[in-house]
Parts: C-alpha cells; structure tokens; sequence
C-alpha cells in the first residue's frame, strides 16, 4: 500500500505564538517527518514539546492571530499534492473528514454536548459522503458498531455525558473514520481511559491502519503505547526532534539522554523487586534557547561544554548505517563524559534562560 512517495512530507516544521508584551514563544522550532500509508508514526515527549501543536497546525486548526507558522507539509492527494500549511480554509474544511481526520484528545469537550451522537456522526456523512436520512443513520450505526459501541442503533439518540468515557472515545474514532480519510491523527487518545478500554482502543486504531491503509500519526506521552503500536518513532524535546528511529532501533539502543531518560521513567515487569525508577530530572522549562546549544543540557547527567556550542544537527546513528535512526546530540550515550553541573548553572547560562522563558 505504500508508495515511492510519502502520504505526508513535512519538513521544518515551526509555530511562534506572539503574545503582546512577552515575545516570541517557539512551540515546534523545525520538525521534519514523512507519514507512509498503512504505516504508524509516533509524536513522543513531554507535555510541552509541540506535539500537539504540531498536530493542530496540519490541521488548520490553530488561531489565525498572533501565530506565525512556516516550513511545509505537502500531502499527496487524488488529484494532486498539496501543502496542508498553504492551502485556503476552504480546500481544508473539504480535505478534514473526507482526506485526513483528527481524534482529540478530550471526547468530553471534543463533541458537542447538547448534539446527539447520531447527528454530530451522520453530519460527517452527509458533508463529504452525500448520505442522506436513513440512509446516513444506518451508516452511523455501522460505524459506532464497528469500533465496539453496544446497542448502536440506540447510542445514536443519546448525548455525549450519557456515554462513558471509553464509548466516548469510540464515537470521536468512528467520526474520524466516517470517509475513510488516507491521513488520521490521533492526539492522546487513551488519556484518562482505564487500562482495559485503552487496549481495546489501541488495538482498534492499528486495526483500522492495516484493513484501511490509513497512515496514523499517534502522538502521546507513553511508551508503552508506541512500543505496541507505532513503526516509526519520533521524539520531541523544546520543539525539536531529537531522536528518530524505527521502533525495534529506538527501543534496543537509544542514543540521546532524553529518550534513555523516558524510558527509564516506565515500570518494567522483568525490573527486579523493589528497583526504583530513574526519572529525567527538572522540567521541560529547565532548558537553553536551541541558538544557544542543546535544550537539554541542564537536564542531562551526559553533558560536556561541547553541547553549548549552538544547536547540535541531526547525525545518523554509529557508522551512517543505522536504518533511519538519528539523533540530536554530540554526546550520545555510551560516548559521552560527565562534567561538572556548575557550567550549566553559571548567572550567564541561568540568566540567558530565564530571558529566553519571560
């Protein structure tokens, strides 16, 4: 199902919010990816990395005040490519639902909570498919029946507060899947679902990308999620990509501190009883202006005075060969010697930052 050319090609990728008397912030501050058909690709980091907004701004959903964005993000389409960052809301609002689909992260405040299921389903279906009355509401109650929702038929008259949480989850799945959009992204879709409800949903959403050829763009915070779920992995810090690889690389040797950091945050069942976690120090404002050097660095225990020597470029893994698996560091594990902390924690290094967050 895959082509020579990527479903989606996004290349430096950058959101500045400008808000009036603080300045410029920089939110995604050059992203590069490519999403292939029947492919998953993963948005990894923390919260405020970008992900989200680097979703929002494929979209067209960010504000049209106050926010510059730039790069490209070119989507091959039936009749044709075009930059989803370029194109007139018209041409987006007939693209969202028919070509590419969003599942947000909230289904509570995502749906409209005085709209039936049922309408705000066959509204999808009538906009971009042609389907009409009955027609459009046994449609609707395929689609809810095929992402496990019990007793469709009557979901379909009742609103979203009479639903639980996973079923609401569900509904906003079968929204985005109503045309069978080639692109679908999904922001943290198992937030706040039980353990049980976010297999369901996760194995739901690989199932979709294998029987439909959808490229899924999962972007979350777990790496549990996308060692089950995603090929290829992206992993976000300050608005950068500091680590991508395919999932098999990424996960048996990672390179950057910030991935090692994240992944010795996650509880192991083979860890022996009573091993405390390592947890990456600080906070994602615990950081440097990238001009600067690496926006990690007063987080990592692996750093040297070579990582204050500007922004640190994107280098293949090893010896050139590593399949795609790149990071953003000039001290990858393994290669790195630790330094005093007092370098990153001069007045100079401190006030720098603290000008660059105010």
């Amino acid at each position: 199902m895959s082509s020579s050319t990527p479903l989606l090609a996004v290349d430096d990728l950058s959101v500045v919010f400008h808000r009036r008397g603080s300045g410029e912030t920089r939110a995604v501050d050059g992203v590069s990816f490519s999403l292939e058909e029947g492919r998953v690709t993963g948005l990894v980091g923390e919260s405020g990395c970008g992900k989200s907004v680097t979703s929002l701004a494929l979209m067209g959903l960010l504000p049209d005040r106050g926010v510059k964005v730039g790069g490209s993000a070119v989507m091959r389409l039936p009749d044709g490519e075009a930059d989803l960052l370029r194109i007139s809301q018209r041409r987006m609002r007939d693209l969202r639902g028919s070509q590419l689909a969003m599942i947000f992260q909230d289904p509570l405040s995502s749906l409209n909570p005085v709209v039936p299921i049922g309408l705000q389903v066959t509204e999808i279906l009538k906009r971009h498919r042609g389907l009409r009355g009955n027609a459009a509401r046994k449609e609707a109650a395929d689609l809810l029946y095929r992402v496990g929702i019990p007793d469709p038929t009557r979901r379909l008259n009742e609103y979203p507060h009479q639903l639980s949480g996973g079923m609401r989850q569900r509904a906003l799945i079968a929204m985005a899947v109503a045309c069978r959009p080639r692109l679908m992204i999904a922001d943290e879709p198992t937030t706040a679902l039980d353990v049980t409800i976010q297999a369901q949903i996760l194995e739901l959403l690989k199932d979709l990308v294998t029987e439909e050829g959808t490229a899924l763009l999962m972007i979350t915070h777990d790496l549990g999620v996308v060692a089950g779920l995603c090929d290829d992995i992206n992993v976000l810090y300050a608005g950068r990509a500091v680590e991508t690889a395919p999932r098999r690389p990424l996960f048996a040797d990672p390179t950057h501190p910030y991935t090692v950091g994240l992944l010795g945050s996650i509880p192991r069942l083979d860890a022996p009883r009573g091993e405390s976690l390592t947890p990456v120090r600080g906070s994602v404002n615990d950081n440097i202006a990238w001009t600067d050097g690496c926006a990690f660095a007063p987080r990592c225990d692996h750093y040297t005075m070579d990582c204050l020597q500007g922004p640190p470029p994107l280098v293949e893994v090893g010896d050139g060969n590593g399949g795609g698996h790149v990071h953003r560091c000039v001290n990858p594990i393994g290669h790195a010697d630790v330094v005093d902390r007092e370098v990153l924690e001069s007045p100079a290094v401190v006030g720098d930052d603290e000008e660059e967050r105010g």
